[in-house]
């Protein structure tokens, strides 16, 4: 294991919600994770991705008391308006399955997940332990929802990460800028797109 080198055998990329719902296919962000997803595949990097998926009824959804909404905003009510409340990303629908140009393909692991944290009563840790694989680079979005649960999961499961800046989206620009600056430095390597490519081929040989 190198600081400056990612392992082929030892790594995989996770891509967390790359789905219909929240991205297009030839936005820049989705450019870069192709990008990635190519560079994964010339050096025989294993690609995982987390995907959302719920009951169309939302009776898998906890009903937690929260003042805001996604976005910050104070709930009208907040005794009767929850996040629960207002389930999407349902099972089985367009919205979830994974953009087009990041196609999952028979090699690859798709993991249902039903909370932030992709961890959270998913195959994705037993996937990655069958595989050999120790570090994980990290990328898709939210930066504040999805990322950091995950982030903060694998660091607790013993995984190294690598998070790559700009394969990551959130709709507050203030708070990815605090994750990627102070929060995300002390539990993982944060790098370019570049940076990360030239350390997948700095592991090989």
């Amino acid at each position: 294991m190198s600081y400056q080198a990612l392992d082929p055998d030892k790594t995989a990329v996770l891509f967390f919600d790359m789905l219909n719902r929240y991205h297009t296919n030839d936005e820049p962000l989705v450019l870069n994770c192709v990008r990635l997803r190519d560079a994964a595949d010339d050096h025989g990097i294993p690609v995982f991705f987390a995907a959302a998926d719920h009951r169309p009824d939302g009776e898998d959804a906890a009903m937690l008391f929260s003042d805001t909404n996604y976005a910050l905003e104070p709930w009208p009510d907040p005794e009767h308006a929850h996040i629960g409340h207002n389930r999407t990303m349902v099972s089985g629908s367009d919205e979830i399955q994974i953009l087009d140009a990041l196609k999952a393909g028979p090699k690859d692991y798709v993991i249902k997940k039903h909370r932030w944290n992709a961890f959270h009563q998913t195959n994705l840790e037993l996937s990655l332990r069958t595989r050999g694989v120790d570090t994980i680079v990290l990328c898709g979005g939210a930066t504040r929802i999805g990322i950091a649960s995950t982030a903060y999961g694998a660091r607790d499961l013993d995984f190294n990460l690598v998070i790559v800046r700009d394969c990551c989206s959130d709709s507050l620009a203030d708070t990815m800028d605090q994750f990627m600056e102070r929060v995300f430095p002390f539990m993982a390597r944060v790098r370019t797109l570049e940076e990360t490519i030239a350390m997948m081929g700095a592991g090989i040989g």
